[in-house]
């Protein structure tokens, strides 16, 4: 039988303890998504699709095969309310889901030939919640093989520390790749898969060893400075493992309100778009009158900045990715990804 210790995190895990603050701004959450904010959204999806191949992938970039930005472009499509095969970006979907699906190798790493030779757990992380989210909306068989794999790589590769790193062993770890694989495990978790209490534990404390006494979150718990994006990150990681409030969780929030990115940053820093989605993502969680204020300025600031046919311009990546971050960053009110459900 199992422990009180042991249960909680499951109950957690599959939505039995809904997070309470959350639920209250739900509501005045979605009026925040203006005619503007959508407007610009469907403008930058259908950027996203024009810019697609037909095997799926992306352009001539050097990230023209990533399953991350492949992974995130088709996260932002689904966050629109379209699925594989249906709405308005259901036939682009599909290859998004056939590329993925088609990266995953024999150990259950999801990731291109280019990848595995670079840091493929950035990409089998985003291309497992991708596939989480596919899932849950679909009940694709197909995807059901492929993703109980990847997570069992996932779950295989947990460090002693808690975390996970660029490799897919359990050498080292960081935080920006910790929260990739939290996440993605909690988004198979509410798809129906199976996730042991002690690695949420695990990955909890890991998490929180990371933190600073300013409230912000270092890079890995070996030390190093705080920063408003892996703080964002590590927030929504330990939202993703059931802590919802506390100590630990106030002040990083508290790190965050203090440290908001300025609009020079937008081009300056090659951290920008990653920072600006995992904030939208811990706000919208955290609720309240946080989440109002951020969301409507960085509506405002990225409806702006769109570009005429409809990308945001990222010189450090791609217009892909960041566009695939700006629209799921402007969609979180959309509430359609069942990762971000109340």
């Amino acid at each position: 039988m199992l422990t009180r210790r042991q249960l909680f995190p499951m109950l957690i895990l599959s939505g039995a303890v809904p997070c309470m603050r959350a639920r209250l701004h739900a509501q005045d959450g979605r009026k925040l998504y203006n005619s503007v904010a959508r407007k610009s959204v469907q403008s930058g999806l259908k950027y996203l699709s024009l810019a697609q191949e037909e095997n799926g992938t992306f352009g001539d970039s050097a990230y023209q095969d990533s399953t991350a930005i492949i992974s995130l472009a088709g996260l932002s499509w689904l966050a629109s309310g379209s699925v594989p095969g249906r709405g308005p970006f259901g036939s682009v979907l599909r290859r998004c889901v056939d590329y993925v699906v088609a990266q995953s190798d024999s150990s259950g790493l999801i990731a291109s030939e280019a990848e595995q030779n670079k840091r493929p757990m950035y990409g089998h992380g985003f291309a497992t919640l991708f596939l989480s989210q596919v899932y849950g909306m679909t009940r694709n068989p197909l995807v059901r093989t492929v993703l109980e794999k990847a997570v069992g790589l996932t779950l295989a590769t947990q460090n002693s520390d808690g975390g996970w790193r660029y490799q897919p062993e359990k050498s080292d770890a960081d935080i920006s790749v910790t929260v990739c694989q939290a996440v993605a495990l909690r988004g198979a978790v509410k798809s129906g898969f199976r996730v042991p209490p002690d690695t949420v534990m695990q990955c909890k404390s890991y998490l929180s060893k990371c933190q600073n006494p300013d409230g912000g979150f270092m890079y890995t718990h070996q030390g190093g400075e705080s920063a408003f994006p892996r703080t964002g990150a590590a927030l929504v990681g330990l939202f993703n493992c059931g802590i919802y409030e506390g100590d630990l969780v106030e002040r990083g929030l508290a790190f965050l309100d203090e440290n908001w990115p300025e609009e020079s940053d937008y081009s300056s820093s090659p951290h920008y778009f990653y920072g600006i989605y995992y904030a939208s993502h811990a706000y919208w969680q955290a609720g309240g009158e946080r989440w109002s204020r951020w969301y409507k300025s960085i509506r405002d600031l990225l409806t702006d900045r769109q570009e005429s046919d409809g990308n945001w311009r990222d010189e450090h990546v791609c217009n892909e990715y960041s566009t695939a971050m700006a629209c799921l960053s402007l969609q979180m009110p959309n509430n359609h990804l069942p990762i971000l459900r109340r």
